[in-house]
């Protein structure tokens, strides 16, 4: 039986879609809007003030207050230098080390967890290839099949369970990004197909969703008009034709609908549409600087920024505007694919990741693996940053409206191990995540975090993912 609650829940929910269609029926686009209290149905609050269930979620991909939960998976290559990346002390009581310092400012904002295992990646029986493993177990935490060729077979990824219970609440149902070349065909370690390597989500056990990776194609999805990818295309080269923004084809009617909103409201829309505007300008300066090089032989997005930093940070700037706009409440985004060896020359790096987390207990190899790693996590808490920033439509942020993980399925880089993976639970779930602690588990595998976070998404009761052994009842 429905409880009553959670019906006045799915009522207000109703009313309050109806509202956003109306909104962007008199923009006259697919404009994609943050939420707004002004949109926001006055008995959505009150329908959630009731005594809350055992995790004060009121309905499906929603917080206690009815504003959305969302819920992201961030992951890096390589895995970590432990001695420098785990904290000190333990509980509330936490020192952040080396790798993590730039969290600093975010401290109460975070989970560390120790001691997360991913066993279904371990060599076994099939020996090498333990990034082709890592990155095609993080998110299924199921044992895929070691082959090079067509025939692969993963699991079904945390994401995608989600997506497929929640994700027709939203205009897409998830959202794959990536900062690594995209390559499905072929083998890329040791007998593992790349695929493995360069996707992290699984709609089904042989269906990866490839990422995307070109930030204009990520642009026009969520802001451009069309229902179609040659629609887009199509508004897009009359843009360009025109030197026109998104924005200019929605100006008179935003000034007009603009004036229904309260102070906060038509603030907010202003801030956000300021954003939007310079997200698009920054694309349209990579696009010419683009244009301007020679060409480099590879077949690479045109708009991808000279500098990974501002190739990372661009794309996850429209990261938060997809969840702010509840464009979606599940995302994937892979910083790089395991076993990636990019160079990083701009902080003074020239040597490859992956080269350099061989190290073999070399100071030099070491410490220059620990500069890439600590900037990887700045770039993690400039995205934290500009969730926590962000107000969402029930007054928190949206980073206390969400659940992040960040974290790869490779422990010691050195090693190759698949246990103490390093991984980061950041955000408050919406009041249900104790965050603000280091927390050490008793090898626990990782998806029994996963299973705990699919319970507060109002994903309907599974007992098992992957190798679950039950919830990971502490975070």
């Amino acid at each position: 039986m429905n409880h009553p609650r959670h019906n006045r829940n799915l009522a207000a929910e109703r009313h309050y879609s109806m509202g956003r269609r109306q909104f962007l029926r008199g923009l006259g686009v697919c404009l994609a809007l943050p939420a707004m209290e002004s949109l926001f149905p006055r008995g959505l609050m009150a329908a959630t003030t009731g005594a809350p269930d055992a995790l004060g979620v009121g309905g499906a991909a929603t917080t206690a207050t009815g504003a959305p939960l969302r819920m992201a998976f961030l992951t890096f290559a390589n895995g970590c230098v432990p001695g420098k990346w785990f904290p000190t002390g333990s509980g509330r009581d936490y020192q952040l080390n080396e790798t993590m310092s730039s969290l600093a400012g975010l401290k109460d904002k975070i989970q560390v967890l120790g001691g997360l295992t991913d066993h279904s990646a371990d060599a076994g029986p099939d020996g090498p290839g333990d990034h082709g493993r890592g990155g095609g177990t993080l998110l299924t935490a199921v044992r895929c099949k070691k082959t090079a060729g067509a025939d692969f077979r993963a699991g079904v990824s945390v994401d995608q369970v989600a997506a497929q219970s929640m994700g027709h609440l939203t205009p897409f149902p998830s959202l794959q990004m990536s900062c690594d070349i995209v390559q499905n065909a072929g083998g890329c370690d040791t007998g593992y197909a790349c695929v493995y390597q360069k996707n992290v989500s699984w709609s089904s056990p042989t269906s990866p969703l490839a990422p995307e990776n070109n930030p204009r194609l990520v642009f026009e999805r969520l802001f451009g008009a069309g229902a179609t990818a040659a629609e887009r295309q199509n508004s897009l080269l009359m843009r360009q034709a025109q030197q026109r923004s998104v924005l200019d084809f929605v100006a008179s009617e935003t000034a007009s609908v603009s004036r229904n909103l309260s102070v906060r409201d038509h603030q907010k829309l202003d801030e956000y549409l300021t954003s939007v505007r310079e997200i698009e300008q920054r694309i349209q300066r990579a696009e010419l600087a683009s244009n301007r090089r020679a060409d480099p032989g590879v077949d690479s997005p045109s708009g991808i920024p000279d500098k990974f930093q501002d190739y990372l940070r661009l794309s996850l700037d429209m990261l938060v505007l997809a969840l702010q706009t509840d464009n979606t409440r599940v995302a994937s985004f892979m910083f790089a694919g395991d076993g990636n060896n990019r160079d990083f020359a701009d902080i003074g790096v020239p040597d490859g990741h992956h080269f350099c987390t061989h190290h073999h207990n070399d100071a030099a190899l070491i410490a220059k693996t620990c500069i890439i790693e600590q900037w990887y996590v700045a770039q993690f808490a400039y995205f934290l940053e500009k969730m926590e920033a962000t107000q969402d439509v029930d007054g928190h942020s949206l980073l206390h409206n969400s659940m992040i993980m960040y974290g790869t399925g490779i422990g010691d880089g050195n090693r190759h191990t698949h246990v103490n993976l390093p991984v980061i639970l950041a955000g408050s779930g919406g009041g249900t995540l104790n965050a603000g602690r280091y927390v050490q588990t008793n090898d626990a595998p990782i998806a029994n975090m996963y299973l705990s976070m699919l319970d507060r998404m109002g994903v309907p009761a599974i007992e098992r993912f992957g190798d679950s052994t039950g919830r990971l009842a502490d975070i």
